[in-house]
């Protein structure tokens, strides 16, 4: 009999990247060329380290997220993913991702390496058609190179090609927008994610906010709508709030986060969720690595949390997506009734933001708009149903079901 194995999604963090955007809070360093080769080394000192812990899995998603890992440069990628598949179970078929900027991605020969080593997806980080809008965030490349960085990956026989882009910028109208949406989908990618703009804390757009010319609430809840409809008619199907997909080309590393998959992240910053146990490293590119080489604890956080116990995840990140939340298969997974959830949901449904389809209850895109709302209620009442069943335990009133 063939063994089964447990899918896994590996995550591998590269730090490093050209400049940074103006509205960037992930981890990242710019100009740190010269660490690149030490933290190689010690990335993959660690990716082998670890890989006796997954001898029960099958890595059948890889992960090369930044920062811009296309940055890092052909050869180290090279290493990095060989080292992967020296020491773990890969999938034949398994998808394996590179996120890059366009203007570290336009030479096809070295994508064509890239593709032989065993990249076979790849995400630009676009975000829009408008060059002077790039400039405003910080982005170092051009609309013209993003053309040019999906042509290198078709010459490369790059297959599997996917497109970020942000509404909600600077000075963005509607008109803008829409410019950005079709010139993107005339490059015909398989995949697009489009992200209304967070404005973060500790960032500069934080602090550059007052003088900037931001589109508000309304104006960005006009651009999310006209997205999904106008993709929808161009073939993209939406399966998350900010991503859609051909049909077969949805980021199924991705979808491992959102339906409580496995996954083990390597890098300052990165997290993982594996064996029951969420754990995350440093956001500290020294910290990190002089913990790998034995010289101090990377870990920021680490927490067992077992599956019983997955069910505030289960609806948040299952409203996230299109497929939605199963009442057969919330009660079994986690013996608790789904009564709560779906009264609210059912209120949602007669203003037109949730719906029953096949057996699941989803939010419609008009729903996706209000989802901390209605997730937060969706807990609310589910808390509720806890606590009364606690308080009918502590009585012994065994008739709770």
């Amino acid at each position: 009999m063939k063994k089964e194995y447990k899918p896994l999604g590996l995550y591998i963090h590269i730090p490093f990247c050209k400049s940074k955007c103006i509205y960037c809070d992930f981890y990242s360093l710019p100009h740190a060329e010269e660490r690149m080769d030490r933290y190689t080394a010690v990335l993959c000192r660690q990716l082998a380290e670890i890989a006796p812990r997954t001898a029960a899995h099958e890595a059948d998603t890889v992960y090369f997220g930044g920062g811009t890992p296309s940055w890092l440069g052909e050869k180290r990628l090279r290493q990095i993913l060989k080292t992967v598949e020296k020491h773990y179970r890969v999938a034949r078929n398994a998808e394996i991702t590179l996120e890059a900027n366009p203007d570290s991605a336009g030479d096809w020969k070295a994508l064509r390496t890239l593709r032989r080593a065993g990249f076979n997806r790849i995400s630009l980080g676009v975000q829009s058609a408008d060059d002077t809008q790039l400039q405003t965030l910080g982005r170092p490349h051009t609309f013209a190179q993003a053309g040019e960085a999906v042509s290198a990956a078709r010459r490369a026989k790059i297959k599997n090609v996917s497109l970020d882009l942000i509404y909600g910028l600077p000075g963005q109208t509607m008109e803008s927008w829409q410019d950005t949406v079709e010139k993107a989908a005339a490059l015909a990618p398989e995949h697009l994610s489009c992200y209304g703009l967070k404005v973060e804390e500790g960032t500069p757009l934080w602090t550059m906010q007052s003088g900037m010319d931001l589109p508000d609430d309304d104006l960005q809840a006009d651009m999310y709508l006209w997205t999904v409809d106008r993709l929808a008619e161009l073939g993209y199907q939406q399966y998350e709030i900010s991503n859609f997909a051909k049909p077969g080309f949805e980021s199924r590393h991705n979808l491992k986060y959102w339906t409580l998959g496995e996954y083990a992240g390597f890098g300052p910053g990165a997290h993982s969720d594996l064996g029951d146990v969420r754990y995350a490293y440093v956001r500290d590119l020294d910290a990190y690595c002089a913990g790998v080489e034995g010289q101090g604890d990377i870990l920021s956080e680490n927490d067992r949390i077992p599956p019983r116990e997955r069910d505030i995840e289960y609806v948040m990140l299952g409203l996230r997506i299109t497929r939605g939340l199963s009442r057969q298969e919330f009660e079994y997974r986690f013996r608790l009734p789904f009564a709560p959830i779906q009264e609210v949901l059912e209120r949602f449904e007669k203003t037109g933001h949730a719906a029953l389809y096949g057996g699941r209850w989803r939010l419609t895109p008009a729903g996706f708009l209000l989802s901390n709302q209605i997730i937060g209620q969706c807990l609310e009442a589910l808390a509720g149903e806890k606590l009364r069943r606690e308080e009918a335990a502590a009585k012994h009133d065994y008739r709770v079901r």
